[in-house]
């Protein structure tokens, strides 16, 4: 059995929980309070310096290993919010549709609203049917931050070549 780790990063919104195993990246969470931020176990060395670049605008997509634990259809709902790229959002339905199975619309919330893995697994990409911000973990304010932030980056990386 591998034991969990843990580490904080100070980031613009907030400070952020990281816990992994040998395996990769258990969970990834806002907590509402500050940390004396202390050593940081080498599992998560690699894991803090991307989500830093992913805050400073160098980093659009993650390459750390995950060690998510749900049910086979949380787990299936947080593989396919993998495949929403950065700056770009999704409905609920739409993310229903995707795992093939429109009348689940109401799991899928609930899967989206338990994600382990926040902004690495980026539930915050996924609005409501009628374009609002509706639902996250770490509180609206963060969520509409998050996709004004990827969004403002990737608008940018289209004028650049």
């Amino acid at each position: 059995m591998n034991p969990i780790q843990r580490a904080f990063l100070e980031t613009p919104i907030g400070f952020l929980e990281i816990n992994c195993t040998g395996k990769g990246i258990r969970s990834l969470d806002f907590i509402n309070f500050k940390v004396k931020v202390k050593r940081t176990p080498a599992c998560l060395k690699d894991c803090k310096d991307q989500i830093r670049e992913y805050f400073n605008g160098k980093r659009n997509q993650f390459a750390v290993p995950l060690d998510l634990e749900g049910s086979p259809f949380q787990l299936k709902v947080w593989n396919e919010l993998l495949k929403v790229p950065y700056g770009t959002t999704i409905t609920y339905f739409e993310l229903a549709r995707r795992i093939g199975d429109v009348k689940a619309l109401r799991a899928v919330g609930g899967a989206n609203a338990t994600n382990p893995a926040s902004i690495l697994v980026p539930c915050h990409r996924v609005i409501g049917m009628d374009g609002k911000l509706v639902g996250y973990g770490g509180g609206l304010w963060r969520k509409k931050w998050l996709l004004e932030h990827e969004y403002a980056f990737a608008q940018r990386d289209l004028f650049y070549v």
